[in-house]
């Protein structure tokens, strides 16, 4: 495996995680959101991840080994369907007839944690890039 194809799947982890930590922050921006343009509170999301064969030039693909190297993306994004959290509150102007608001289905605590999540694999990801980085500097220096 070449330089590039190690950053190129590096990357392509990096723009997956990336997705994972907008709408994580999507989510818990919307954790009190009452009116949505589809009716309704917010529905939380969340992020599927695939894995897709990496895309190689004409002699890469005549190379075996490397048809069976995987890139992340991003398969889905997918509302999730656990019951709204139901609040009464007869002040609030969403409130029924009975009092009883409906808030998103958002949970703050798996928000936070699916971001420290992705930090982290983010994190990962770029030693990744910058070890590739350096493998490369130090092939160059052998040239000389």
């Amino acid at each position: 495996m070449d330089f590039i194809t190690a950053m190129k799947i590096s990357g392509s982890a990096l723009k997956a995680e990336r997705t994972r930590i907008n709408i994580a922050a999507m989510n818990l921006a919307n954790v009190n959101t009452t009116r949505t343009l589809e009716g309704g509170p917010y529905k939380a999301k969340s992020v599927v991840f695939g894995s897709k064969p990496l895309e190689n030039s004409f002699q890469e693909k005549l190379n075996s080994a490397a048809a069976s190297l995987r890139e992340v993306e991003v398969s889905a994004i997918v509302e999730d369907d656990a019951p709204f959290k139901e609040v009464y509150d007869p002040s609030h102007p969403d409130a029924d007839e009975n009092g009883t608001v409906r808030l998103p289905n958002v949970n703050a605590t798996e928000q936070m944690v699916d971001i420290m999540e992705a930090k982290r694999a983010y994190e990962a990801n770029v030693a990744a890039l910058d070890a590739i980085k350096n493998m490369a500097m130090k092939a160059l220096e052998i040239g000389r």
